[in-house]
């Protein structure tokens, strides 16, 4: 099983806010209801069931601050 995340935009280092946000799960019987995580709560997802937590990249746009087009 796989658990697909990516940083949030709008997350700094330090604040007390989730920092990652779930895109997709592949395999397995698992269903998150949280929009947004934290990396200890996906650590313990991933140690429970098994799941591989898989980190995407950001876009270059989302990397500089900068809002997509669109």
């Amino acid at each position: 099983m796989k658990i697909f995340v990516r940083e949030r935009r709008r997350s700094d280092k330090g604040q007390q806010r989730p920092r990652y946000r779930v895109v997709g799960v592949q395999g397995g019987d698992l269903k998150i209801y949280a929009k947004r995580i934290r990396k200890c709560e996906l650590a313990e997802l991933a140690e429970h069931t098994g799941a591989e937590i898989i980190y995407l990249a950001r876009g270059e746009d989302e990397a500089e601050g900068v809002k997509p087009k669109g």
